[in-house]
């Protein structure tokens, strides 16, 4: 899988490296189909002793199975893996709520995947020294309407209309960290009649 492309001149983007284990009391991951590679590569060099402090969540795509089969033939204390990031983001938070201090938390693949993960972190205490970040795979982006509060996924066109109402949304640089996503603004505000070009800019 590609590693990340992630452009260096977005300052309010966050910056991502490559996952290593660290000591702590217990290690929880989080990866797409795009990060279970980072996953694999780590765990499997871990001695088997330490298999019960890990705790592994996995959003596949859809029909796939090679990889939940490797994930699972790892041996973590837990593996689940889930069809929507929300759902295995929504089972971090309950896993993160009886997590100890000197957890670390492992976050591998889009970047709405990691985003996100980042985000449930904070919100169940996780200190920033205690989380870890690789982007891997598409540079698809997650925008949030700014009109209407819709969440639109996986956006790889400039601009993107909004399902929701159905404005044509500039997608801007800005990324905010608490929602985990770039703000997308009316772009045709002024003449809506305006016709403008939808291209394919983030692959």
């Amino acid at each position: 899988m590609s590693d990340s492309l992630i452009e260096e001149s977005i300052l309010s983007r966050p910056t991502y490296g490559t996952l290593k284990i660290v000591p702590g009391l217990a290690h929880y991951f989080l990866a797409d189909a795009s990060g279970a590679e980072c996953i694999i590569r780590d765990v499997q060099e871990l001695p088997r002793d330490m298999m019960e402090k890990v705790h592994i969540l996995y959003v596949p795509t859809p029909g796939e199975a090679a990889l939940i089969t490797s994930l699972y033939a790892l041996g973590a204390k837990r593996f689940e893996h889930f069809p929507t990031i929300e759902e295995a983001v929504a089972k971090l938070g309950e896993w993160l709520s009886d997590a100890k201090m000197g957890s670390q938390l492992y976050l591998a693949g889009t970047e709405g995947l990691v985003g996100q993960g980042v985000a449930k972190g904070e919100e169940c205490g996780l200190d920033h020294t205690a989380v870890q970040c690789e982007h891997r795979g598409s540079l698809a982006r997650r925008v949030q309407c700014v009109h209407c509060k819709t969440m639109i996924e996986d956006v790889t066109t400039q601009p993107v209309k909004c399902p929701t109402c159905d404005l044509l949304l500039l997608v801007r640089d800005h990324y905010s960290r608490r929602l985990a996503a770039f703000q997308g603004v009316c772009i045709n505000a002024e003449d809506p009649t305006e016709e403008i070009e939808i291209k394919e800019v983030f692959k």
